[in-house]
């Protein structure tokens, strides 16, 4: 399981895993495989500590970043330099607020809510291009640091140049052909097919219907990996037919004990189905796959207000994501997860889910073989 974008980024296996969790991308990137942390979880000084943890911790082995720059946000509050908190709008503050009430989650003691809002304020603009900027300085200063990916749209061009002249590759996920051409445009390396079966931010596609239109669309010299409802090795058998260098997984890596999980988001984990992995704006303001929850579905009914877009939308997320987790609430809990969270539901190991994947890939392999003979009948 070699394909050109191994040699390219000096990793063993084309598995990519993408995790908010420094243990998680350690324990893939030791495995053969390529972690990429999401940086968006992270204040700049948060980062630096990250980075130097994986640095120290990877055996000089290359892993990337992934930042949120998109093409439709708030540009106001990117720029202004008050608490997001202070910039929401009266109507939907008011609607969270009167939510949670109803719902009996109590507010945090005074000194935890302002620890919580102080630990917020330097990470809660990094859904724009101004927050991901100061990651990807902090990224810079990190030599292992091998690709710099963009989750919501083209990355800018100037970006992509200047870290194509530090020697970094850079990818950008994408969720329909049309996008395949900006991204081509900005002069990515590795664009990232994903479908609508991702956890996270996705669009209405399927994998298998995707893929191929992203590798007939990204012409030579881009790699194409294949996201979206991969957990099996018979899934990235699948995706190498489709024309995928790789795959790109997230999910999966969710259910790992070296997740970022806490315990009643892992509950809330394995006792998800496939059909409860749902695409809301919740979250971001932008459609995002989550696990369905009471909060969720709160802001798809009837007299609800619209959703900010981000960064705001993820202010509102954040300040009731605490209060939610300190009460317990797991019918309230939504947490970003794709489609295969139905084939989840007990706690593994990062090393276990590759070797797992690799012995279903070989098994796949072997099963299909005699269908592709090409024996000439006599």
């Amino acid at each position: 399981m070699h394909t050109p974008i191994c040699d390219k980024l000096g990793c063993e296996l084309p598995i990519f895993a993408f995790s908010h969790c420094r243990d998680v991308i350690v324990e893939i990137t030791k495995a053969g495989g390529f972690g990429v942390l999401g940086a968006g979880t992270h204040s700049p000084a948060q980062l630096e500590q990250e980075l130097n943890w994986i640095d120290a911790h990877v055996g000089g082995k290359p892993y990337g970043i992934d930042v949120l720059i998109p093409l439709k946000y708030d540009k106001e509050a990117d720029q202004r330099t008050e608490s997001l908190d202070d910039l929401l709008p009266a109507e939907q503050k008011n609607f969270l607020e009167k939510f949670l009430r109803d719902e009996n989650v109590p507010e945090l003691p005074p000194d935890e809510a302002r620890a919580v809002r102080e630990e917020r304020a330097g990470k809660e603009r990094n859904h724009g291009p101004s927050g991901s900027r100061r990651l990807i300085d902090v990224a810079l200063k990190h030599p292992q640091v091998k690709l710099i990916v963009n989750a919501l749209g083209p990355p800018p061009k100037e970006i992509v140049d200047e870290l194509h002249g530090r020697g970094l590759l850079v990818g950008a996920l994408c969720g329909k052909p049309s996008h395949a051409a900006a991204h081509r445009a900005a002069g990515v390396d590795i664009l990232i097919a994903q479908g609508t079966e991702a956890g996270g931010h996705t669009g209405e596609i399927s994998t298998l219907v995707l893929v191929p239109q992203i590798v007939d669309a990204a012409g030579p010299g881009i790699a194409v990996l294949a996201a979206g409802g991969i957990s099996r090795g018979r899934q990235i058998a699948a995706a190498f037919a489709l024309g995928a260098q790789g795959v790109w997984c997230g999910t999966i890596w969710l259910g790992t004990r070296e997740s970022e999980l806490t315990p009643l988001e892992k509950q809330v984990l394995f006792a998800a189905r496939t059909e409860d992995a749902v695409r809301r704006k919740w979250m971001t303001g932008k459609s995002v796959r989550l696990i369905r929850s009471k909060t969720s579905e709160a802001w798809e009914q009837p007299g609800a207000p619209k959703h900010l877009l981000p960064p705001l939308q993820n202010a509102l997320y954040h300040a009731a994501r605490v209060r939610i987790e300190r009460a317990g609430r797991a019918d309230l809990v939504s947490l970003p997860a794709g489609q295969v969270v139905g084939l989840m539901n007990e706690e593994t190991s990062v090393r276990q889910v590759v070797m797992d994947m690799l012995n279903d890939y070989v098994e796949t392999a072997e099963r299909i073989a005699p269908l592709l003979a090409l024996d000439t009948p006599k």
